[in-house]
């Protein structure tokens, strides 16, 4: 080669290099945003708030949220799947996002397994079976006799249809072998305010916004819906210590990427995600909303969408759900 080639070719290669500087640069090389599909304030958006910031110590680079609610999450999920997948634009999602809202909706054109590159799971809270104080059951057994004795005449409030409240209920009445009556309310907080108030009976809603009333005692716990006793109400049992073995509903979250981000990229986040969920701190600011860490691998949390969608799609093809855009 002569030297004129050899000076070209140098030329060409340093023009690449200045204009595709991020070729030759480490990931994260700027700030990577996550995609919250919900309103500001709740559970997913507190937790991934506090996730990004153990993030952006870990990777150095600033980690922002960004809040695109509406229809069900699957706004918000749809710009995720839509992003480029070079591991800058994420979504930190739940079963309310991933699973459920993708069965009810109509249409939707990203699909919920396909459309996305699972990173890693970060936290999990339960479902808790509350009623008002004043009401005279002290267990779910004396619930499920009165129900039985009173078919159609007990209702029960959630979040809205078709979120995880509601589908946490019909579960429960179909665990039971119980009629109760749906009262959908235009979310959680509205519902928790009229079981406070008596004016419904009961409500299965996340711990987050349950502890400060069932601290207080505005409300009783009669069941968490987990596989084992909360560190936060010993005393309260599990839906399975209580004699329902399939009545078990975790408010998980978890990390995607979109489908076809580099495995290395995916790989990295997974390492940051799982040492912070480590962390001293991390564990105690997720414990004040209810929640506790989960971490683990890529695949932990596919395996956990697809079982999610078995356990919910039945129930919603048997309560007819569906919802346009």
């Amino acid at each position: 080669m002569t030297g004129r080639a050899v000076l070209s070719a140098a030329i060409l290669a340093l023009s690449m290099f200045l204009v595709h500087p991020g070729h030759a640069q480490p990931y994260p090389a700027r700030p990577v945003k996550i995609i919250v599909p919900t309103v500001a304030g709740g559970t997913v958006d507190v937790i991934t708030r506090l996730i990004a910031n153990d993030l952006s110590s870990r990777l150095g680079v600033s980690v922002f949220v960004d809040n695109r609610s509406g229809a069900g999450n699957t706004l918000g999920s749809r710009e995720a799947a839509r992003s480029d997948p070079d591991g800058y634009t994420l979504l930190m999602s739940s079963a309310s996002g991933q699973v459920i809202s993708p069965l009810v909706y109509r249409t939707i054109d990203y699909d919920p397994v396909k459309s996305f590159a699972p990173i890693g799971l970060v936290a999990e809270g339960s479902i808790i079976l509350v009623v008002n104080p004043l009401l005279r059951w002290r267990s779910v057994a004396e619930l499920v006799a009165d129900a039985k004795t009173n078919p159609g005449k007990l209702n029960y409030g959630s979040a809205g249809t078709g979120t995880v409240p509601h589908l946490s209920g019909e579960l429960f009445k179909s665990a039971a072998g119980v009629d109760l009556v749906h009262v959908p309310y235009r979310g959680g907080a509205l519902s928790i305010a009229d079981v406070i108030g008596g004016n419904v009976q009961m409500t299965f809603e996340a711990s987050s916004p349950l502890l400060p009333h069932i601290r207080d005692g505005r409300l009783r716990a009669l069941a968490v819906l987990s596989t084992s006793r909360l560190p936060d109400l010993p005393d309260v049992p599990s839906a399975v210590e209580s004699g329902y073995p399939t009545l078990v509903v975790t408010t998980w979250t978890g990390l995607f990427a979109p489908a076809g981000t580099d495995a290395a990229i995916v790989r990295k986040l997974n390492g940051a995600i799982n040492d912070g969920l480590r962390s001293p701190e991390l564990k105690s600011a997720l414990a004040k909303i209810g929640n506790v860490p989960i971490g683990g691998s890529p695949e932990a949390l596919a395996q956990l969408v697809v079982a999610e969608n078995q356990k919910w799609a039945p129930i919603v093809r048997a309560l007819n759900l569906k919802a346009e855009q």
